[in-house]
């Protein structure tokens, strides 16, 4: 991408614009790839490349929506990204719940009080996955749509 076309006209290695920006080879990695960088980063590889770093984060911006097969991949990205994300949470939950429950019926058996903190994040979870897996009919990839397209004042291509 645009950070990786910069990089590669100057020819420095990925180590190289890490040690340069001060992050590390695997952020340069990760930002090359596509995923999002952070405000520090973009201002790091600013300084790095001597340019002004909202430039580098629009031109990112505009690469992915000039081009209509990218941002489809980015959103089938970033849609993997929360799945992976809501399994490694269940995962979590499924384990912290496990001992909480073995601890409650060594230690205090009259009073499953166990229930509560899984009650609790439970809850969080069943609202993690209507947002992940597009189940809420409200405030879905459709609603964002026409939200955009309001905003700009036009249908979107």
């Amino acid at each position: 991408m645009v950070i990786q076309e910069m990089r590669l006209k100057r020819g420095w290695s990925q180590q190289q614009l890490a040690d340069l920006s001060g992050l590390s080879a695997r952020t340069i990695q990760r930002i090359e790839q596509g995923q999002p960088a952070s405000l520090e980063s973009y201002k790091a590889l600013g300084a790095a490349f001597n340019v002004d770093f909202s430039d580098l984060q629009e031109q990112s911006v505009r690469e992915i929506t000039n081009d209509a097969d990218k941002t489809d991949v980015a959103l089938a990205f970033a849609h993997v990204r929360a799945v992976r994300g809501f399994y490694l949470q269940l995962g979590t939950y499924v384990v912290v719940c496990s001992m909480l429950v073995a601890i409650n019926l060594l230690t205090y058996r009259h009073y499953f009080w166990a229930v509560w903190p899984m009650l609790g994040w439970g809850v969080g979870i069943l609202l993690r996955a209507l947002r992940v897996f597009d189940l809420l009919p409200w405030f879905g990839p459709e609603w964002e749509r026409r939200q955009v397209e309001r905003r700009l004042g036009r249908p979107l291509p």
